[in-house]
């Protein structure tokens, strides 16, 4: 057994290195259309994977995912813009990360004392609030049409623009192609730093939390601490998305972060599986990826109509919307651990399955001599 434990850790761990080669290879083969879908999954990944930490692992439900990545997003904007302070990208964009978790700290005494559909009904305030003070807050926000978002400058080299030119092993790299290195490193920041989370004490006490809150009050674990703690670690993954989505998006407008990009996110964590690093990041590329291809595609898919066509068909959104609907229903009849709990049992099955290689026979040992027989005492 230990020798197989070991096989299987030496195949992760060479795993990984050949996952992050392959992964750095999409901008020097693919064109725009499809870089534009890996940044804008990866940011989904982001914040799913922050969502899914507060849902998945802590049991707290959350509407309100969509107002903390809109604080991440105009917060880099603002911070890093004109008007505004006008700060350092890269430090704008820590700073918006901060603040996101800064406005999810103030939100957290309401987290840590109530929980199920009454704190998603107190999160669902955050959105409409946040919503009216993006339209109304123009100095800042720039109201209904926003305001564009400045490149990220670090080290001398700027992404998401193709000033001064760039030409990667004779592959020119514009925005698109510098923004994915600077994805995958953000998505991989994420993936470590979730993983390590879950595994550590606290990742297991806000387990505890979920299964039982009296069992882990009696464990000696501080709920509301907790949970007020789990509400702020998960503002500052979406805060972080926002700042991605950002970048990607070059502007930003206050109706993107609306209640749908909440259920979206919703949506993600559930068809992943709750409480998963790899299940919120696959359940983020369906989601997001889903609606983009068939607005590619919408043509030649049957009973979806290209965008603004006549009024009452079926844009290629809303047969996204549709689609993933129903994929939300069929995991919570057949698989309420989502696609990372369909991948495991896939993956278990196939183990059993394998052929095992036959033990090779012992070397006999040689036949011992028999031990002298002890004579029978005599009962007096």
């Amino acid at each position: 057994m230990s020798d197989r434990l070991t096989g299987a850790l030496t195949r992760r761990r060479a795993a990984v290195p050949l996952l992050a080669v392959v992964l750095c290879l999409p901008p020097f083969y693919l064109d725009a259309f499809w870089l534009r879908i890996g940044l804008f999954s990866m940011a989904a990944a982001i914040g799913a994977v922050g969502l899914a930490l507060l849902t998945g692992t802590a049991g707290q439900l959350s509407l309100g995912h969509a107002f903390f990545l809109a604080v991440g997003a105009y917060g880099y904007a603002y911070l890093a813009g004109e008007p505004g302070p006008g700060l350092p990208p890269a430090l704008a964009a820590v700073l918006a990360v901060l603040l996101a978790g800064a406005a999810g700290g103030l939100f957290s005494p309401v987290a840590g004392r109530v929980k199920g559909v009454y704190l998603g009904i107190a999160t669902l305030a955050l959105v409409f609030l946040g919503h009216h003070v993006l339209l109304t807050a123009d100095s800042v926000t720039g109201g209904f049409n926003g305001r564009s978002v400045p490149p990220l400058t670090l080290g001398g080299f700027t992404f998401g623009a193709d000033d001064p030119p760039l030409t990667v092993l004779g592959v020119p790299f514009g925005a698109e192609e510098r923004l994915w290195f600077l994805g995958l490193a953000l998505f991989a920041l994420t993936w470590f730093t979730a993983r390590g989370l879950l595994r550590s004490r606290p990742g297991r006490a806000l387990a505890a939390l979920r299964d039982s809150e009296t069992a882990a009050a009696v464990m000696g674990v501080d709920v509301a601490r907790h949970r007020s703690a789990a509400f702020v670690v998960s503002s500052m993954y979406a805060g972080l998305a926002g700042v991605l989505l950002a970048l990607a998006f070059r502007r930003v407008v206050p109706d993107y972060f609306s209640l749908a990009l909440s259920v979206d996110y919703l949506a993600m964590i559930v068809i992943g599986g709750l409480g998963s690093v790899a299940g919120a990041t696959a359940g983020a590329v369906f989601v997001t990826a889903l609606p983009l291809l068939m607005t590619r595609y919408a043509d030649q898919l049957p009973l979806v109509t290209a965008p603004g066509s006549a009024e009452g068909a079926v844009g290629p959104t809303e047969a996204a919307r549709y689609l993933y609907g129903a994929a939300i229903v069929l995991v919570l009849l057949y698989a309420p651990d989502g696609l990372h709990g369909l991948a495991r049992r896939a993956r278990d099955r196939a183990r059993r399955r394998r052929p095992r290689t036959p033990a090779t026979d012992p070397v006999p040992s040689p036949p011992q001599p028999a031990a002298a027989a002890r004579p029978k005492e005599h009962t007096p």
